[in-house]
């Protein structure tokens, strides 16, 4: 048991080595470090399951600190715990170039570091993706191999950002009671007093979601440990709203916006030693503090090497599959299912929208693929994201492997996140890629932190239809392409859409993006191909000598280009059509193959439901682009193309005009 004095003192080592950090760098957020420095001694020092020296130890509990603004604290922890790879010079050099203790914890720089989260809220709508991975594991491997709690830690501004709400609210009715969220309720925002900007009554709110809620003195460690006791009996998520001081011990910027995000000053920081009995110099931790905390740090090794034995035990097969996922391999055999499924269609090639493409590959890939887990913003019947082997997810059974994540396009791109940091299990799922505008953040940071997510975005241009312009993405595809380490695939048919979902699976380190038609192509791949042409990004579909003209599409405007150049062809001028289904992946190519595919035709047109952005790096400046230049309309598809002159035609008529 750890005495008052001695958990003060622990809680201590936390704030001094916050503000000295923040004061050496000269730039961060010391106030909620040093306000929620007695939650997490309690929390890390009594209840949390974990293990420095095993730090990827699959049955760990997840601490999740939303509030990245306050990231001296998880430093601070894993530096205290015992993490060999946070050392106090990394604390030292906090927010420098280069160095692991970046401004914002960013997962892979250091052990421990669960998710990156900047961006205020992301943090609890991962934790929901963490909790909903733990209890679909334990389903399917039992609670021998997966029993562990996620915990998180916010502030006001990650209850006010919306993602908030969708992650909580679906949270709640999924009753997942292995789930802890801590509120650093201190009443402080950038601006000054919460109460400048909101008055949220955030108990009654997270009832209204069905959480269990519980209010403590976020200064006294009994009360924090018996709400922890209670959150781990509740058979619902816990919000435990602790109250807390912001820059608790300063004496004269405690409480205040002054101590959120700025350096407290060598003054204030010396009154602050004084206030709280503090005698160590900057960057010291008194060596019995520190061996207290090591001794926190070494608390789970043996429920952790109960667990090894566990898994051990678990008879081969169990266990083989276990390992396999949470390293973050794939099946063996699914590059020969995949390779029969694309000789089963090159046989009577398909013309299907590229939604419906993918639903068939999907049934090829959810029956090799046990770790795959679906799902859809509501739209399940539109983006067609569930096969015969995905049975839903309910709150009372989660055996099954489809995730109704409601109209939450936000929260869902997120907890998607969280499920692939969490381990053994590979997210995907569906949205009108319209509605990236809100999964881009998410989108954004799954690229950032390099992780194998999958997003379905159909209905990917005018091609929508009678929807009209709300619903018609123009802009979208070149945003997404923007984003680094991300892939987006656009395929041209059934064969093309495979082929990328192969390409998608297999990526363990990035992201991807499928962009799938609402409205039935051509097939364009006619014949078998063993080789996945898709991975080279473009590549020549049809074969011209002496090219006079290239056309490049990618989607639903292959089939277009295929046209056009067979119209060209006809007339005597030699046209070539290159099939540009991921921008990202030709890039990576080598130069000489980069430069044949492009190749030298003098006039070069390219062709997608679009805008023109990017497209220059493959027609230059001076090439045609047929594509979109204004928002869309409502009608029917067909009207549209021709409205908008994204036509066989069009692309003949531009040709013809430059070369006469």
């Amino acid at each position: 048991m750890i005495s008052r004095k001695q958990h003060d003192r622990m809680a201590n080592a936390i704030r001094f080595l916050s503000m000295d950090a923040v004061e050496k760098a000269n730039s961060g957020h010391p106030g909620l470090p040093m306000g929620a420095a007695d939650v997490a001694t309690v929390l890390f020092s009594r209840y949390l399951k974990f293990d420095p020296k095993a730090p990827l130890w699959a049955d760990r509990d997840r601490f999740v600190l939303s509030a990245g603004h306050g990231s001296m604290l998880i430093y601070s922890l894993l530096h205290l715990t015992g993490y060999e790879d946070m050392t106090m010079e990394d604390l030292k050099l906090f927010r420098q170039l280069g160095s692991k203790t970046a401004g914002h914890p960013e997962y892979g720089h250091a052990s421990g570091i669960e998710t990156t989260t900047g961006p205020l809220g992301q943090g609890i709508a991962n934790a929901v993706g963490m909790a909903i991975a733990e209890r679909k594991l334990a389903e399917e491997f039992g609670s021998e191999l997966q029993n562990h709690y996620t915990y998180v830690l916010c502030g006001d501004g990650c209850l006010m950002e919306g993602i908030s709400h969708e992650a909580i609210a679906l949270a709640g009715h999924l009753k997942l009671n292995k789930l802890v969220l801590f509120w650093d309720d201190n009443n402080i925002t950038i601006d000054g007093a919460v109460s400048l900007s909101d008055s949220t009554d955030q108990i009654a709110r997270f009832q209204a979601v069905h959480w269990n809620t519980i209010r403590v003195d976020g200064h006294n460690p009994e009360e924090i440990a018996a709400a922890i006791e209670a959150a781990q009996k509740s058979d619902r998520p816990t919000f435990i709203a602790a109250k807390t001081v912001i820059g608790f011990g300063a004496p004269n910027k405690a409480g205040t916006h002054k101590v959120h995000g700025s350096p407290l000053g060598a003054e204030e920081i010396a009154a602050t030693r004084r206030a709280l009995d503090w005698e160590a110099e900057a960057f010291t931790v008194p060596a019995d503090i520190l061996e207290a905390w090591r001794a926190a740090g070494k608390r789970s090794v043996g429920a952790r090497r109960e667990w090894e034995g566990r898994l051990d035990a678990t008879e081969t097969a169990k266990k083989s599959e276990f390992t396999r996922r949470f390293a973050g391999e794939l099946p063996e055999n699914l590059d020969a299912a995949v390779d029969a499924y694309k000789k089963k269609i090159a046989d009577a090639p398909p013309t299907v929208a590229t939604r419906k493409a993918s639903e068939d590959a999907l049934e090829v890939i959810n029956g090799t693929l046990p770790e795959t887990l679906g799902g859809s913003a509501d739209l399940t019947p539109s983006n067609n994201t569930k096969t015969s082997q995905m049975k839903s997810i309910t709150p009372t059974d989660f055996s099954g492997r489809y995730m109704h994540w409601g109209i939450r396009e936000h929260g869902m791109a997120a907890a998607m996140n969280g499920i692939a940091l969490h381990g053994g299990l590979i997210p995907y799922s569906g949205g009108f890629m319209i509605f990236t505008d809100y999964c881009r953040p998410s989108i954004r940071l799954a690229a950032l932190m390099g992780i194998r997510v999958i997003h379905v975005l159909t209905h990917d241009s005018i091609g929508v239809g009678e929807d009209g312009p709300t619903h018609e993405p123009i802009e979208h595809m070149a945003a997404l392409r923007a984003i680094p380490n991300l892939l987006m695939f656009r395929p041209a048919d059934a064969v093309e859409t495979a082929e990328c979902w192969q390409l998608a699976l297999k990526e363990r380190h990035r992201p991807s993006g499928l962009a799938l038609t609402r409205q039935n192509l051509a097939p364009s791949r006619l014949k078998y191909e063993a080789e996945n042409l898709c991975a080279k990004g473009a590549y020549e579909l049809v074969a011209a000598d002496n090219a006079k003209v290239s056309i490049f599409a990618s989607g639903s405007e292959v089939e277009l280009a295929v046209k056009a150049a067979a119209d060209l062809n006809g007339k005597g001028i030699a046209a070539r059509v290159v099939s540009v289904p991921c921008f990202e992946l030709f890039a990576e190519q080598p130069e000489a193959y980069r430069k044949a595919v492009i190749g030298n035709a003098p006039v070069k047109i390219a062709a997608e439901a679009a805008v023109r952005q990017g497209w220059d790096y493959f027609i230059g400046s001076d090439g045609d682009f047929i594509g979109m230049h204004s928002f869309g309309a409502s009608g029917p598809a067909k009207d549209l193309f021709k409205h908008f002159g994204i036509t066989a035609e069009a692309i003949v008529a531009a040709a013809e005009k430059k070369l006469a």
